[in-house]
């Protein structure tokens, strides 16, 4: 496993190098074979899901925090049994991972959004949403901030969820490991839908799920070092009502109105909190459930 000492994490940073957009460019396709096809010109990226198997790409780059943005259109109409993922993930048994997983429907059903936050190969810290719009219609953003003080999950720019560092109080933060972008489309119909009571109907095969400009303002990890786009770990005043601490996605964090428009989708959305299931947690829910 490769980590990263607090000493370099805080190193002045060098040219931007992780600004993209073209999957010709940023992504390669890492399994399924031509079931994952770059389209227009790089611009987009397509997976497909049949009998025999699914696919997957993965970034060319490893990233030591970041901003990373993709679009996606998920497989319309009977999605029963699929799953479409785009997340970021360390290598090995004491992984990091940070997840957006889209768990299929039968039609006319609501997807399931399901959130995910790994830290030295303990997850179990899953957040579950309905969507407040049809995913399978058009492109919608979804996008990972990851800093030294936050990973936050944003819908179209709306946040869901933040997970904080709270290191201090013996909850680990993935902060060590570079990570790569990945996502796939892949059968998961013994648990994905209804708990596996619904079944992937392989007459409407093939599925496919498209992805289009992907972006990655972020450090890059490359051999030994990391190299971040210029500016990013300056800290300048925050606009009035914007968000705190300014600078970007470094020192981002959620401003008072970003923390209520969360907690309203928390409210209206959210149809599974790992930090209330007692049931589960019958010595108590995690350590950073009671923190605020």
């Amino acid at each position: 496993m490769r980590t990263v000492a607090l000493g370099i994490v805080a190193m002045a940073c060098l040219v931007a190098m992780a600004q993209g957009g073209n999957f010709f460019q940023d992504a390669e396709v890492s399994w399924g074979q031509d079931r994952g096809k770059i389209v227009d010109g790089g611009r987009g990226l397509d997976l497909t899901l049949d009998r025999s198997s699914g696919s997957g790409f993965q970034s060319k780059s490893e990233y030591l925090f970041g901003k990373i943005d993709m679009q996606i259109k998920l497989v319309p109409g009977n999605s029963a049994g699929t799953v479409t993922t785009f997340y970021l993930s360390s290598q090995g048994s004491t992984h990091d991972e940070i997840d957006f997983e889209f768990l299929g429907n039968v039609t006319g059903e609501p997807y399931t959004l399901h959130t995910n936050v790994f830290t030295q190969g303990q997850g179990q810290r899953e957040q579950q949403f309905r969507l407040w719009f049809d995913p399978t219609q058009s492109f919608h953003t979804y996008s990972i901030i990851w800093n030294p003080q936050h990973v936050i999950f944003a819908v179209d720019g709306t946040p869901i969820r933040d997970f904080k560092n709270h290191e201090a109080r013996g909850v680990a933060f993935p902060k060590s490991q570079p990570m790569r972008v990945y996502a796939s489309l892949w059968n998961a119909d013994d648990w994905a839908t209804q708990g596996g009571r619904v079944k992937a109907d392989w007459s409407k095969a093939p599925f496919v799920a498209s992805f289009r400009n992907f972006n990655a303002d972020a450090c890059v990890w490359s051999n030994g070092a990391q190299r971040c786009p210029v500016g990013t770990m300056e800290t300048v005043a925050a606009p009035a009502g914007g968000r705190r601490g300014g600078g970007g996605w470094w020192n981002q964090e959620l401003s008072d109105m970003s923390y209520r428009r969360m907690r309203w989708v928390q409210r209206k959305f959210m149809i599974y909190n790992y930090c209330t299931d007692a049931k589960r947690f019958p010595q108590g829910t995690p350590a950073e459930c009671k923190l605020r």
